[in-house]
C-alpha cells in the first residue's frame, strides 16, 4: 500500500507508524509488525463483480467460520497484538451476524475496518456501523454510474452504494472510496475524484488489478496505461492538496508505484526526494507485506499470506490458532516469503529498488506465470529506470 499524500506530498496520515515507521508507536522495522488481518467472514455476495477475487455469488456457502469460532479466532489475534483486522468477504454485510461478530471484536479492544460494496447499508446499518467505532469503511465503486454497475453485475448498484455512502457519513462514520485500476475504470478517474470532493469522502485506495478468482478474466492496463493513471491520482492529490483539502489517497497492490514516485520526486529536483526514498526503504514493499505484514484468514479458517493468494495455505484456525500458525517458519513458503530475495527471479532480482519494492506483488505473478517467484508482470518501470544488473 502507497500513501500518494504521504509520500509525494509530505503530510502525515493515519497510520504512518504502521506503514512507514514514522510518528508515535512506530516499531522499529517494518519486519517487526505483526500482520494487518483481512478475514473474509463469508464468501457469499449480493452482487457478482467481474473482477471478484473470491468468484462470489448470492448464495450460501458451507463450511463458513460459526460464530462462536470467529469469537475464538478474534481471541487469539486480540491475545497476538495484530493492529487491525479488516473484515471483508463476499460481501461482509451478507452475512447476519457480522456486526455481532465486530462488537465482540471491539469488546476485546481491536482496531476494525469494513470493506463493503455498501448497497446493504441502510439508515439503521449506519447507526449500527458507526456504535462499532469502525476505523473507517471502504466501499468499492468501479467508475461512475453504469461502469460500475457493468463491473459489479447489478444494475442499480451504483447508486445503493451512493445511498450507503451517505448514509454513513450522515452518522459521522468516516468513509473510504476503493476503486480497481481497468481499462473502464481509467476513464472515470476524473469523475471519480471529483465524487470523492462532492461527497466529502476521506480516504480512496486504488487497486492494481490481481489477476485471481474472475479477475484473471479482465483485461489488465499495459505499461503505459498505467503510468497515466498514476499520473492522473498524483495530479488530482496535489490539486487537494494545493487547495488545502487533502485526503488519504493511497495505491494498492503494486509496489513499483513506490520507486515512481521517487523517480518523479528526483527528475522535478525535489527535497524530498531522498525523504521518501528512505520511507519507502523502511517500509520494504512486497518485502515486508504478504506473508508478513499482512496475512488473510478466509470463510473456512484457511490461512494464507494475502487474500489473493489462496492456493496457498498455511494452517487452519479450526485446528490451530492463528497466532501458531503465523509463527511458525517452518512452513518452507512461510519462511521463503520472509526472506524472498534469495528466491525472487529475473530482472525483479536485479532491480537496483529491491529493498524499495520488495520483488512487488506475489499473487500477480503466481497468477500470470505459475511461478510464485517469477518478475511481477505488473512492473511498469522500464529496464533503464531499474537499473537491471545484466
Amino acid at each position: 500500500m502507497f500513501n500518494v499524500t504521504k509520500i509525494l506530498f509530505g503530510l502525515d496520515q493515519p497510520m504512518d507508524a504502521l506503514r512507514y515507521g514514522h510518528g508515535a508507536g512506530a516499531p522499529g522495522s517494518a519486519r517487526e509488525r505483526r500482520p494487518v488481518v483481512v478475514w473474509n467472514v463469508t464468501r457469499t455476495c449480493n452482487l457478482r463483480c467481474t473482477h471478484c477475487y473470491s468468484d462470489s455469488a448470492a448464495k450460501k456457502y458451507s463450511g463458513e467460520l460459526s460464530f462462536q469460532e470467529g469469537c475464538w479466532l478474534l481471541d487469539d489475534l486480540a491475545g497476538f497484538g495484530v493492529p487491525a483486522v479488516l473484515f471483508s468477504g463476499g460481501e461482509p454485510l451478507a452475512r447476519r451476524d457480522t456486526l455481532l461478530l465486530a462488537a465482540y471484536a471491539r469488546s476485546l479492544g481491536l482496531k476494525l475496518t469494513l470493506s463493503t460494496n455498501g448497497t446493504l447499508i441502510d439508515e439503521a446499518t449506519a447507526w449500527k456501523i458507526k456504535a462499532l467505532a469502525f476505523a473507517y469503511v471502504g466501499i468499492s465503486l468501479d467508475g461512475i454510474g453504469v461502469t460500475n454497475d457493468h463491473f459489479r453485475g447489478a444494475v442499480g448498484a451504483f447508486d445503493r452504494a451512493v445511498r450507503g455512502i451517505r448514509n454513513l457519513k450522515a452518522v459521522g462514520q468516516k468513509v473510504g472510496l476503493r476503486l480497481t485500476l481497468t481499462p473502464h475504470t481509467v476513464a472515470d478517474l476524473d469523475a471519480i475524484f471529483d465524487f470523492i470532493e462532492h461527497e466529502n469522502i476521506e480516504r480512496a485506495c486504488f487497486y492494481h488489478l490481481v489477476p485471481s478468482g474472475r479477475g484473471k478474466d479482465v483485461v489488465r492496463l499495459g505499461a503505459d496505461e498505467t503510468r497515466a493513471a498514476l499520473d492522473k491520482i498524483f495530479a488530482r492529490t496535489g490539486e487537494l492538496v494545493a487547495k488545502g483539502d487533502p485526503r488519504e489517497i493511497l495505491t494498492v497492490d503494486n509496489h513499483a508505484d513506490g520507486p515512481y514516485a521517487y523517480l518523479r520526486l528526483e527528475a522535478q529536483g525535489d527535497t524530498r526526494a531522498q525523504k521518501a526514498y528512505d520511507l519507502l526503504r523502511w517500509n520494504g514493499g512486497g518485502g515486508n507485506s504478504s506473508g508478513l505484514g499482512i496475512a488473510d484468514i478466509d470463510w473456512l479458517g484457511g490461512v494464507h499470506p494475502d487474500q489473493f493468494l489462496r492456493q496457498i495455505t498455511f494452517g487452519n484456525v479450526k485446528e490451530r490458532p492463528f497466532s501458531e500458525i503465523w509463527s511458525d517458519e517452518s512452513n518452507p513458503t512461510l519462511h521463503a516469503l520472509r526472506n524472498r530475495r534469495e528466491h525472487i527471479e529475473g530482472r525483479c532480482r536485479s532491480c537496483r529498488f529491491f529493498d524499495v519494492c520488495g520483488g512487488n506483488f506475489r499473487a500477480r505473478a503466481f497468477a500470470v506465470t505459475g511461478n510464485l517467484w517469477a518478475s511481477d508482470p505488473g512492473c511498469y518501470l522500464d529496464d533503464h529506470e531499474i537499473e537491471v544488473l545484466t
